[in-house]
């Protein structure tokens, strides 16, 4: 039977304020001017849906935002790139999320108020819908604190309704690494960049995590910036270099690469082309500031297969 939605993302909802330029703060009262300011789609799990939905995969998303201003930015931007909104939970009482990220060049870092996103529940999640998708995808674990006890067990309802499951951690900012040894059983698909892999293994090398995390979930692909990514499935192994070009904002670059190879592997691809087009989306995304802004769709990314 064929779904209504490729894609069924279930995740946070907050913008990007992007500062560019000197942004390292000085405390004093010091103010100090930057060279660009941005307000732009945030979040992890909305930056791949919307490029997952750029790429021409239909794309449902579900989570929880105020009704505030940031919500309504959010939920009017998410829509205009052609992600499915309809069971998105707004919430008068609650105020949606916002990141500020310090950007400079090929580093960043990121000031975040939680906001809404830890409200999302994974009974919230409901069987009727996750029949309607034919893969689940969550980003930003350990953002969603109230979705994290409740994950497995969707998993396993995915699992059971014939869907496939895939999970980016993002960072843990409390290095901990905590619940992963049930959750990797249950993964399809496993998106950590190489720092995550690193330190959720306690290995020393990207290959030796790549053997490590494969040996628990399905496919692992491990995005190494710069340096391209790496991927493992069953026996089956590729590598390969990122895009050369003008690089100017990393932002959601690992949410991009997701996307590209989550369509090739929907779509059946080899690893090894999935794994390229994973790496395309992602090289491309940082041509401009933002997440979004400068994602590829399937036409411009295949030029580079």
């Amino acid at each position: 039977m064929q779904k209504q939605f490729d894609l069924l993302v279930a995740g946070e909802i907050n913008p990007d304020l992007i500062l560019i330029g000197d942004v390292t703060p000085a405390f004093g009262q010091v103010e100090k001017l930057v060279d660009s300011a941005t307000l732009t789609i945030g979040s992890s799990s909305v930056i791949f849906a919307c490029g997952a939905a750029r790429l021409g995969l239909k794309v449902a998303f579900i989570s929880v935002c105020g009704a505030d201003i940031f919500g309504r930015f959010m939920l009017d931007e998410i829509s205009k790139c052609g992600v499915d909104i309809s069971n998105v939970i707004i919430d008068p009482a609650q105020q949606t999320g916002l990141s500020v990220i310090l950007n400079r060049s090929a580093d960043r870092a990121i000031l975040t108020h939680a906001g809404s996103m830890v409200l999302l529940r994974a009974e919230l999640v409901a069987d009727s819908l996750l029949q309607k998708s034919r893969h689940i995808h969550i980003s930003s674990y350990f953002l969603q604190t109230a979705l994290q006890s409740g994950l497995p067990n969707l998993f396993r309802r995915a699992h059971h309704l014939g869907l496939t499951t895939s999970l980016d951690t993002n960072w843990d900012p409390s290095s901990e690494w905590r619940g992963f040894d049930e959750l990797l059983h249950l993964l399809d698909v496993f998106l950590p960049n190489e720092n995550e892999a690193l330190s959720l293994t306690g290995v020393s090398t990207v290959k030796d995590a790549l053997a490590q995390l494969s040996q628990k979930s399905g496919t692992v692909a491990i995005k190494m910036g710069a340096r391209g990514a790496i991927a493992r499935q069953s026996d089956e192994l590729a590598e390969v270099p990122a895009l050369e070009g003008n690089l100017v904002d990393t932002v959601g670059a690992g949410d991009s690469f997701d996307a590209g190879f989550l369509y090739g592997y929907l779509n059946g691809w080899d690893l090894a082309r999935t794994l390229r087009l994973g790496t395309v989306c992602g090289s491309l995304s940082t041509r401009a500031a933002g997440g979004t802004a400068a994602q590829p769709t399937l036409e411009e990314a295949m030029e580079y297969l």
